[in-house]
């Protein structure tokens, strides 16, 4: 029986994959046959996570860039094609206040201006933006390719103090629907995957600290517990797959419950 999650031949770009959830998306791939390429601003992250990739088995390179600098990325883009060929998957993954947050990013944003609101924007629009436009071209020349988007219910529903960030997310995901609109002729889909709390090793951390707390935002759950790297790396897979041929322009939730959309 032929596996429809089998993504053997293909390369997956995976952005901000050194931890966390773009971790677990890379390694899940690799174990359904995709040639990994571990992007993270940190190289030294990212090569950890390729040499774990390889030593269960899967391939995977580390590159670094910067996903917010255009021609940084577009060196990276040319690095996987020396590496390991055009891009076939690319999961949008880096994100939450960039790689060097600023303290004040969770304070309320009237107070401040585009020096603390650009950490957001900057890694979860334009990083979107800048990746999504570098792999295109090889995706049209060769009638195929798969474009996924991390996002949060943040982008969804709004989020109480993380307002910016919303705007930013919510930004992504209707830059990934016009994307399928002006992609589908070319046989290249183009989703998003919202996710709620997620148990990132910080997030874990905190939440432990504070059993009150973890309490009091699983009630806002429909399924009482956090979500898991995994749960997101099982819709990436999907996304990624053959079995999501006739899916293009659509936002998946991943979140417990937290919220519901039709």
């Amino acid at each position: 029986m032929n596996d429809i999650l089998d993504v053997t031949g293909r390369v997956a770009l995976v952005t901000g994959a050194g931890q966390g959830v773009g971790q677990q998306v890379a390694e899940h791939l690799a174990a359904h046959g995709a040639t990994v390429i571990v992007n993270d601003y940190f190289l030294e992250r990212a090569q950890a996570v390729a040499k774990a990739i390889g030593n269960a088995g899967g391939k995977a390179y580390a590159v670094q860039a910067d996903v917010t600098d255009n021609v940084s990325v577009k060196a990276m883009i040319a690095q996987v094609r020396d590496l390991a060929g055009p891009v076939d998957v690319l999961v949008n993954n880096a994100g939450n206040l960039g790689a060097h947050p600023s303290p004040d990013g969770r304070k309320p944003f009237w107070e401040f201006g585009p020096e603390v609101w650009s950490g957001a924007v900057d890694v979860n629009l334009y990083g979107v933006i800048n990746c999504t436009g570098a792999v295109i071209p090889d995706m049209i020349e060769r009638k195929s390719g798969r474009l996924i988007t991390i996002i949060s219910d943040a982008g969804r529903v709004g989020e109480s103090g993380l307002e910016v960030y919303s705007a930013a997310k919510a930004g992504a995901a209707g830059f990934m629907r016009a994307v399928a609109r002006t992609m589908g002729r070319h046989q290249v889909t183009a989703n998003c995957v919202a996710i709620a709390a997620t148990l990132t090793t910080p997030i874990e951390a905190r939440l432990n600290a504070d059993p009150e707390r973890l309490k009091k935002m699983m009630s806002h759950y429909v399924i009482r517990r956090p979500g898991k790297p995994t749960d997101v790396a099982n819709m990436v897979l999907f996304l990624a797959s053959g079995a999501s041929d006739w899916i293009t322009g659509q936002t998946y939730p991943v979140n417990g419950g937290f919220s519901f959309s039709m």
